[in-house]
């Protein structure tokens, strides 16, 4: 990254968190930043240092206590009240014995600067630096890194928290950890996770608008386009949805062990169930599909996931059958021959490509 991009990343951090902060924020606003931070880790990592930045720069509000008008004092040297003579001794107290008020002498006027968010970056920067001289790293990302599986391929993962993760085939994900909390973004494909159980530092998985919050738990977050799919096998995780397309946020869904949520355009559907119902869905891990009442389409578009090879449909009746079963994912001819003996299809292989067809067609 060049110093040019990377001053441009830190000037949209800054006037991102100028505008949350600023009071008139919308779900919109939420929805847009939230895809911003997850373009890149880059952007994260900047807002992340600019928010501490600004947190801490809370403590300075102390500068204005005793003061009527809001803010703190403006710089300047500090003069008595023009009511009072400084040559009179007793002058500096008033009648109850209080010692007067201090007053600020005046500044000279300042050039009005076009762009606030100029005054505003120019501080947090100050004291990102003073931060890091004084130690207060407490919001500094201390892990970013990027894990990505092949078509066909599982990945098990250890992540520094202590957390367990297992990639199914053609997924990716971006990693970035602080000390505040951990938060993974889903860039594609499905992922298993048995978050370490860390209470100070709550377990987030972003996927686009959506967030799925843990403290430590056991569960799956997997992306189909835009839709998403969690499945809980142990503990609670929160699934939070922001605005889309002009529509307000979903409701927040509290999801127990057992229970499997689909969240798409027209929504979010939880389904409760067992906890084997749900380790069922993830067979994936143990190298099988599990289907049950399953479109052909799916049930295919699951296989593509896991092989090399492709299998299609060649009309709309065969992408409708429903199946059910057990199947090994590796073992896409051993499936075709199960349709070829249990249903009307017929089959026709174009080398790598496998192309269904209904036999009434």
């Amino acid at each position: 990254m060049t110093a040019a991009s990377s001053r441009q990343i830190e000037l949209n951090a800054a006037d991102w968190l100028a505008r949350r902060e600023s009071g008139d924020w919308s779900p919109d606003d939420d929805a847009r930043l939230h895809a911003w931070l997850n373009a890149a880790t880059a952007h994260r990592v900047a807002f992340l240092r600019l928010e501490a930045a600004w947190v801490e720069s809370g403590r300075l509000q102390a500068l204005a206590a005793g003061r009527a008008a809001s803010g703190p004092p403006p710089r300047g040297p500090w003069a008595k009240t023009p009511d009072h003579s400084t040559n009179n001794a007793d002058a500096s107290m008033d009648q109850a014995g209080q010692p007067d008020a201090l007053v600020f002498s005046p500044r000279r006027p300042e050039t009005p600067r076009r762009r606030p968010i100029g005054a505003a970056l120019a501080a947090a920067a100050l004291l990102c630096g003073a931060l890091a001289v004084w130690g207060w790293n407490t919001y500094t990302t201390v892990e970013t890194a990027s894990y990505a599986s092949a078509v066909g391929q599982l990945r098990e993962l250890r992540l520094s928290d202590g957390t367990r993760a297992t990639l199914s085939g053609d997924s990716r994900i971006e990693v970035s950890m602080s000390r505040r909390e951990r938060r993974i973004a889903l860039m594609r494909g499905e992922a298993f996770f048995e978050a370490a159980k860390d209470r100070q530092r709550p377990f987030v998985v972003d996927a686009d608008a959506r967030r799925v919050v843990a403290v430590g738990t056991r569960f799956s977050v997997r992306r189909d386009g835009p839709d998403l799919r969690v499945v809980v096998t142990e503990g609670l995780v929160r699934l939070e949805s922001g605005s889309s397309q002009g529509q307000p946020p979903a409701p927040i869904a509290l999801l127990p062990a057992g229970s499997t949520a689909l969240a798409s355009r027209s929504g979010v559907l939880v389904r409760a169930g067992t906890v084997a119902e749900a380790e069922r869905a993830l067979d994936w891990r143990g190298g099988f599909l599990h289907f049950d009442d399953t479109p052909l389409a799916e049930a295919a578009a699951e296989f593509n996931r896991y092989s090399g090879r492709t299998v299609l449909m060649g009309d709309a009746t065969t992408a409708a059958l429903r199946i059910g079963g057990n199947v090994r994912w590796s073992n896409v001819d051993g499936f075709v021959r199960l349709l070829e003996q249990g249903f009307d299809v017929r089959v026709e292989r174009r080398g790598e490509i496998i192309v269904l067809h209904s036999r009434m067609e």
